[in-house]
């Protein structure tokens, strides 16, 4: 049997099962990272080379800095504040969406969020609202706010490289010509139609995220030094090229820097990392790996794009790698989705001597829309536990945003940028 062919079973197979959910999805993503070295598809440095990724050390860092947070008591009195003005839950969902859509256009948006969550908790914990009704919209908004600007996500950065291989580029802000609009009719679908979509369920207190503590013994300066600590951390990942240290290390700094003082002990810091969030990101970035380095993810792509014939119509072919990029980002990362599909649209916009910008647009707005999977991008796996959600909950929200995306994508990208100008 091919490694594509074992590799694209491998990915039936974790789809079957986290539909399923009878299989933990962290033991799902384990079975496939195990089986990928045992049929010889991934050496086993490049399965297990998805724990000591960037974004795992960062979730591991976050989960510290968001536990003391939290653990202080700090987390409620921000949500205290903030539900003093937003009174109801519609108004909190559109509060916290514009934050951080916002937040996301100029930080990363897997940073944006690990800083938001525990705020996010505190806000639920407060309100008296579920915190699964909460953190969906959160990391919804952490994507679309992806598309704001040229450094929001890695994808854009991807696709710039492609444009400037031809002699072209797009400007700082040329993706919130879409990505504005998707953001704002994101918000107004979440305020008036998608939240009667979002799960409501009780997240699990597992580790440090328990709302029934009682805060009132904390000191007042393990509170406040909390806070300025997380401040900093938002602060060194804003200036994080100008510093030259990685997102992980400042979030790294930020939790050491909470240890050393003794604002949160050794035993809670352990507590608050989540473990099956560690081994579901880590597990299936190796299915990732595999889709990319076997050559089953092009291989896919090229199949689809094939079946358009010879001289495909430029808003079907605009549509079909949007569609394809939505699809492939929920199991791939969104960077390597882009990766993958911004050299086949380039050559395929050239074959027909058209203007690539549409095409690479789609595949940069499209591979930013993981909404569907708790995989499709590392936000999305941040929240599993502390949501309670399931395989399902993020399909019955996600696929409907997806479609609204798709909707303005395809209105606005012939608009702004047409296959063959003047």
């Amino acid at each position: 049997m091919s490694q594509i062919t074992i590799t694209l079973l491998f990915l039936l197979f974790a789809i079957v099962t986290f539909m399923w959910e009878k299989i933990p999805l962290g033991l799902t993503s384990m079975i496939v990272c195990v089986g990928l070295v045992v049929t010889g598809v991934l050496e086993w440095q490049t399965a297990f080379a998805g724990f000591i990724d960037s974004n795992v050390i960062l979730f591991v860092a976050m989960f510290i800095v968001g536990g003391a947070l939290f653990e202080t008591g700090m987390a409620n009195k921000i949500g205290g504040i903030v539900t003093h003005f937003a009174k109801t839950e519609r108004q909190l969902i559109v509060a916290i969406m514009v934050i951080v859509g916002v937040m996301s256009g100029f930080l990363s948006n897997t940073g944006t969020a690990a800083i938001l969550i525990p705020v996010v908790i505190g806000i639920a914990a407060k309100s008296g609202y579920s915190r699964s009704r909460l953190l969906m919209p959160l990391v919804f908004a952490a994507a679309m706010g992806g598309n704001l600007t040229l450094i929001g996500a890695p994808g854009n950065m991807i696709a710039q490289s492609g444009m400037e291989g031809i002699g072209l580029k797009f400007g700082f802000f040329d993706y919130a010509k879409v990505g504005v609009p998707i953001l704002i009719v994101g918000i107004i679908y979440f305020a008036f139609i998608g939240y009667k979509f979002l799960p409501n369920k009780e997240g699990s207190d597992e580790g440090i995220f328990d709302e029934s503590k009682d805060f009132s013994h904390v000191p007042k300066w393990k509170q406040y030094l909390s806070l300025v600590i997380l401040l900093l951390t938002l602060v060194g990942m804003i200036f994080e090229e100008q510093l030259g240290i990685k997102l992980c290390v400042i979030g790294c700094m930020g939790a050491l820097a909470l240890m050393i003082t003794g604002v949160i002990s050794e035993k809670d810091a352990l507590a608050s990392i989540d473990l099956k969030t560690i081994f579901l990101f880590g597990g299936t970035l190796s299915l990732a790996a595999a889709l990319e380095q076997t050559g089953a993810g092009e291989l896919i792509a090229e199949k689809v794009i094939g079946m358009l014939g010879d001289n495909p119509s430029p808003y079907v072919l605009t549509f079909v790698i949007f569609m394809l990029c939505c699809v492939m980002t929920n199991f791939m990362s969104n960077t390597a989705t882009t990766a993958l599909m911004v050299p086949i649209g380039i050559s395929i916009a050239q074959g027909m001597g058209a203007d690539p910008s549409a095409v690479l647009m789609a595949c940069v707005i499209g591979g930013s829309c993981a909404y569907a999977t708790p995989i499709g991008m590392p936000a999305n796996t941040m929240v599993v536990t502390a949501g309670g959600y399931t395989f399902k909950d993020y399909a019955k929200a996600g696929v409907p945003m997806i479609l609204v995306a798709t909707v303005v994508s395809m209105i606005l990208l012939p608009i702004f940028y047409p296959f063959f100008p003047g």
